[in-house]
């Protein structure tokens, strides 16, 4: 299983994973009592539920980089292009943006 923490600005906002069923991503309690940055995205609004995918979370899988960006990273790292989950956990750490994802491994 592969686990990321997923940051808005400085605050925990919550915890992405992947295992053999498939994305997970689930606010963490203390930013559902106080979302004072609001949703990480639109399409992900803050509650108490588990998001679920069978592919990587639209809003996640958008944060990593594509064309020459994506390819240098690939070659630097020696990542595989497939495993979206190691891509966020290895590019995203200061991706664009408000969010950052740490690698909890």
């Amino acid at each position: 299983m592969k686990k990321g923490l997923v940051y808005k600005k400085e605050l925990l906002a919550g915890l992405i994973w992947e295992n053999e069923d498939g994305y997970f991503f689930q606010y963490d309690s203390t930013y559902i009592q106080n979302p004072q940055y609001g949703p990480v995205s639109r399409t992900l609004p803050v509650r108490e539920e588990l998001f679920t995918d069978k592919n990587m979370i639209p809003f996640f899988d958008g944060l990593i980089p594509e064309g020459w960006l994506l390819k240098i990273a690939i070659d630097n790292w020696k990542l595989n292009p497939r495993d979206r989950m190691s891509l966020l956990l290895t590019l995203c750490r200061d991706c664009i943006g408000d969010i950052s994802i740490i690698n909890t491994i």
